[in-house]
Parts: structure tokens; C-alpha cells; sequence
């Protein structure tokens, strides 16, 4: 079995955290990669109330395992709200990323919560150190959902590693027991993987929705700002997103001026995510979703992730 700080910490039996995707990752997936050996998280909604986190919360608590909630900085700093819920709430980890989040370290850590936050370069996770955060996720540009483009990960987290003194993780492009192992033998205590869990029973994603991430290749994901602007989110501009590519990403993306100011691609959006026409609507997902082909079980997938103490014990570094 993979010792590791993350598995020390939390008391796992795999050095994985399951990413906090928001809109995907619920309380019952959380729960699910939990009570499979690892550590699940959730991911709370730019528009979620507290009574929601708290809800999710308890869900994710069900599993009698350590379990994570993740936030973005740049929601907190209008709905305090949020983290008044999470502090109720004293999840094992809270994740805080993408805006100003160093204001939010400290108080979840005198709550007794873990704090991580992502980097996607080397001076970003410099920042988060000196922020004082118990754990940097170097994410590389592979990655699904939001963050930066900028560097890949694997140079991401040997940069990182030479950079600072604090327990790293590594995040974009990881989804089997091989990322797992390669991080692992790089330095990293763990990995961060959300695309793996796209195709899992537990998740929120609709059934067309699932299908979509099935029958989608290895290069059939876009990075960009189209899906934040026309829904007139308020992300910081470096922090694009890496999605499943479609038309409309197609027809707008590097037009983004032409969308902020189009009254009616918000509704054609909104209208294309009810009715499930991902020609239009959007899932979240890396540059791994080619990996994921069929539909498992959350312990299915951790049970894969597993496997790595078996590669690195082929080297005799088990």
C-alpha cells in the first residue's frame, strides 16, 4: 500500500483526491470515492446556497471517511455565505482557488480544515505557500474545468517541487493507475483527478450528458473563456476552461468581445443546457476524457487508481 502525506493525513488507502467539480461532483460522489480508499470532494456552484453546501455536506459525511469541499475565491469575495457554510460544515480539506483566496486560509484553518489551492505555474504555488496553505495542487493546462493554459504538468510539478517546502499534488491529464504512478515517482503525495470520475454512475451528469464524455476522443476537448462569457460569469480572464469541444465553442471562441456584447447567445446556452443539446452546452472535462469509455462505479475507478503501487513496485520503489 502507497504511503504518502496525503494517505498519512486523511487516513487513506490511495493517494487520490477526487477533484471538486462543481456542477458534477456532488455530496454523493464525494462520498462514493471516500468510502473507496480515497478522498472525495464536491464542488459548490458559483450560485449555491449555504443550505445546499450544508445538504451536499452531510451527504459527503455519510461515508464515515474524510471528504473535501472545494470553493472559488472570486464567489467568495460576494457571497460570504459560502464560507460561513463550510466553516459549519468542517470537511477534512476546503479547496480555495481562482481570485483572491489567501484572505480565506486562515479562517478554515483555525476551523481545523486542511486548506489547498491550485497553481497553474510555478509562481502562483510560490504565492500559495507564503499564503500559508497546507497543500499546492501544481494543475496543468491538460486539466478539465478552469484554471490556466499555461504550462503542462508534468513541467508544472517539477517546477513546483523545487519551488516550495509544502506537500504537492498533481492535477491535469491523470486518470489511471500509470499518471498516478508517474506523479507519484516525480514527487508529488498524490494526484487530482476529476476527468476520471466524468463517466461515474455517482455523478451529476445527465445521461446524455454521460454519453457525450463516452464517445469523446483524446482530442476532443477546447480550452477558453466562450462558456464563462456567454453565460456573463465573473472568472478572472486567466482562468479559462478546458471543455468538451462543440459548435458553438467553435462559432464564438476568439470572438469573445462579439459574445459579451450578443443579447442572445446567454439564452441560446441557458436553453440548449435544459433541453441537453451539447452541441451548444457544455461539459467541463481534460485532455484524460479519451480514457474514459464506459460507465463504472466511483470504487471501480479508485480501485483502478490503486494499481499504482504496483508499477512503482516493479523499480523497487514501492
Amino acid at each position: 500500500m502507497l504511503r504518502t502525506w496525503l494517505t498519512e493525513r486523511f487516513r487513506l488507502d490511495v493517494p487520490l483526491v477526487g477533484a471538486p467539480m462543481a456542477g458534477v461532483s456532488d455530496g454523493r460522489l464525494a462520498a462514493a470515492v471516500s468510502a473507496a480508499g480515497a478522498l472525495g470532494m464536491f464542488g459548490v456552484p458559483a450560485t449555491a446556497s449555504a443550505s445546499w453546501i450544508a445538504e451536499q455536506a452531510a451527504v459527503a459525511a455519510d461515508s464515515g471517511r474524510p471528504y473535501g469541499i472545494g470553493l472559488m475565491a472570486w464567489v467568495l469575495q460576494d457571497d460570504p455565505g459560502q464560507l460561513e457554510a463550510v466553516l459549519a460544515a468542517r470537511p477534512s480539506l476546503a479547496s480555495v482557488s481562482y481570485g483572491d483566496y489567501a484572505r480565506f486560509v486562515e479562517p478554515l484553518k483555525r476551523a481545523g480544515i486542511a486548506v489547498a489551492t491550485q497553481a497553474g505555474t510555478t509562481d502562483e504555488a510560490r504565492a500559495a505557500e507564503q499564503a500559508g496553505v497546507d497543500v499546492i495542487v501544481a494543475r496543468g493546462g491538460e486539466g478539465g474545468g478552469h484554471g490556466r493554459d499555461d504550462v503542462a504538468t508534468l513541467p508544472l510539478l517539477q517546477s513546483v517541487l523545487d519551488a516550495v517546502g509544502v506537500p504537492v499534488l498533481a492535477a491535469g491529464g491523470i486518470a489511471t493507475a500509470r499518471g498516478l504512478a508517474a506523479v507519484l515517482a516525480a514527487g508529488a503525495e498524490g494526484a487530482w483527478a476529476g476527468t476520471a470520475f466524468l463517466g461515474c454512475a455517482e455523478a451529476t451528469l445527465s445521461e446524455p450528458a454521460r454519453r457525450r464524455v463516452l464517445d469523446t476522443g483524446e482530442t476532443g476537448t477546447a480550452y477558453g473563456r466562450v462558456f464563462d462569457v456567454a453565460q456573463r460569469l465573473a472568472w478572472p480572464p486567466e482562468y479559462g476552461g478546458r471543455a468538451l469541444r462543440n459548435p458553438f465553442f467553435d462559432r464564438w471562441h476568439g470572438r469573445e468581445d462579439d459574445l459579451a456584447a450578443d443579447d442572445a447567445a446567454p439564452a441560446e446556452l441557458e436553453a440548449a443546457r435544459r433541453t441537453g443539446d451539447f452541441d451548444t452546452a457544455y461539459i467541463y472535462a481534460g485532455q484524460a476524457v479519451g480514457m474514459v469509455g464506459r460507465t463504472r462505479t466511483a470504487a471501480d475507478v479508485v480501485a483502478d487508481f490503486a494499481a499504482a503501487d504496483k508499477l512503482l513496485g516493479r523499480f523497487g520503489t514501492p
